[in-house]
């Protein structure tokens, strides 16, 4: 079974995460998947609306997977991750057509940073519309490319305080904040989804590219020359430490170093 799966129906290019045991983590496959499906939607010009889900009812995406990086050596390691992650979340930014995130469950790191896209929650950076059913907690990433567009939805004071208390955002609380647009019953996503696609499928091509232009552009300028953060934190102890205890499921006393 493919773990990222696309599908095209009435001009809509419907993206799957399809890793439900693993609660849609990411792997490079489904992300170089979600690249090439970015390709696909820009040229190819009967595709007006790319759609976003996770399988299952556990998680749009949990993340990137932790085996990616169980081989990290140095902070080096974590600047080429970041660099690498960047490439795919940028291109996903860059889809000219509306992105529709159905976002149900857990929502986390690389999946946030789809916010663009799944606006995506990405959902966004990117997208136009972020949805979410109102059983699930919204998960957000602690330090990656994926942080500039909390702090552009949300800003600096939000995301710092969710960010040091570790908290999560629920549906709701999400809703409130306007960090997700559409917030339905549990079994309303679906037709949610249906009637945000329906409605931007007929809106002006050219003024729909300029609103998302616009808005990567200004996104965009919050992105600082952070390689020695990213290094310093890849390259610790702690996370080395972290990635460990992950794979063998036992308690983490953390060093600050």
């Amino acid at each position: 079974m493919d773990s990222f799966q696309t599908a095209v129906k009435d001009g809509v290019l419907t993206c799957t995460f399809n890793r439900p045991a693993a609660r849609n983590a990411m792997t490079w496959e489904m992300y170089e998947g979600l690249h090439a499906a970015c390709e696909r939607a820009d040229d190819d010009p009967a595709i007006k609306v790319v759609v976003l889900r996770g399988a299952g009812d556990k998680a749009f995406v949990a993340g990137t997977d932790i085996a990616q990086f169980e081989d990290f050596a140095s902070g080096a390691d974590g600047v080429a991750y970041e660099a690498r992650f960047t490439r795919i979340i940028d291109r996903l930014e860059n889809v000219d057509v509306p992105t529709v995130a159905a976002v149900r469950g857990a929502c986390v790191g690389g999946g946030l940073a789809d916010r663009r896209g799944m606006r995506p929650p990405g959902g966004d950076g990117v997208g136009a519309f972020r949805g979410a059913d109102r059983s699930h907690p919204r998960k957000l990433p602690v330090i990656e490319h994926s942080m500039s567009f909390l702090l552009f939805h949300l800003g600096p004071a939000v995301t710092l305080d969710l960010l040091l208390r570790a908290e999560l955002l629920t549906g709701p609380e999400a809703h409130a904040q306007g960090f997700v647009r559409v917030l339905t019953a549990d079994d309303g996503l679906d037709a949610a989804v249906d009637d945000v696609v329906a409605r931007v499928r007929g809106h002006a091509p050219v003024t729909i590219w300029a609103a998302k232009e616009i808005t990567r552009r200004a996104r965009r300028r919050l992105l600082v020359d952070d390689a020695d953060v990213v290094s310093a934190a890849f390259g610790s102890d702690d996370f080395a430490g972290a990635v460990r205890a992950f794979a063998t499921k036992t308690p983490l006393v953390w060093r600050g170093r």
